[in-house]
């Protein structure tokens, strides 16, 4: 497994060659396939993003199967699932970094600062509320959105222990849907 560093740099390698291609190529051969089903998966990075349809890290980060351990969730909202995940793949898989990936023109971050929705989407919606408190503005709530989801996600004990025993590093980043350029540490 890589470090968390060497996974920020391929990262960030990605999204340079993802921003400056016109198409998006990978490996989806019978070789490919049966190579993960004997040997499992290694992800470099875990991934947590909004499920939108215009997100989608394997592309951003100009990846391959194998590559991200992805959790997609309406938001990039973390719950008890997220968590479990996240803990699976850092304590399980080895994977050694964290991102949670927010993005320009969330659906939910404006549903949060100017709807009040009912069903299950509010449970989506006042997380949000919470982590942006009264802000207005949709770019700075999905970044205050993002800091609250890392916050979350640190508070947890094994992230913790893994953090310090095993150089698991969370971190924060905005993925741009007018140009494709993701931000880091935000």
């Amino acid at each position: 497994m890589i470090s968390a560093k060497e996974a920020i740099q391929k990262l960030k390698e990605g999204n340079a060659a993802y921003v400056s291609a016109d198409t998006f190529q990978s490996d989806i051969s019978s070789r490919v396939l049966e190579h993960f089903a004997r040997n499992g998966q290694e992800p470099y990075a875990i991934v947590i993003c909004c499920s939108d349809s215009r997100v989608i890290p394997e592309r951003i980060f100009h990846a391959a199967i194998g590559d991200l351990f992805t959790i997609r969730v309406a938001g990039n909202v973390i719950d008890d699932h997220q968590l479990g995940s996240i803990e699976y793949a850092a304590g399980h898989l080895g994977t050694k970094l964290v991102v949670v990936l927010g993005h320009t023109q969330c659906g939910a971050v404006h549903a949060a600062i100017d709807h009040d929705p009912s069903g299950f989407i509010k449970f989506i919606t006042d997380e949000i509320k919470q982590a942006i408190g009264k802000e207005k503005d949709d770019y700075t709530a999905a970044l205050l959105n993002v800091r609250q989801s890392v916050r979350i996600i640190e508070s947890s004990l094994e992230i913790q222990k893994d953090e310090q025993e095993e150089g698991l590093r969370v971190v924060g980043a905005m993925y741009r849907i007018e140009d494709g350029i993701v931000e880091f540490d935000l």
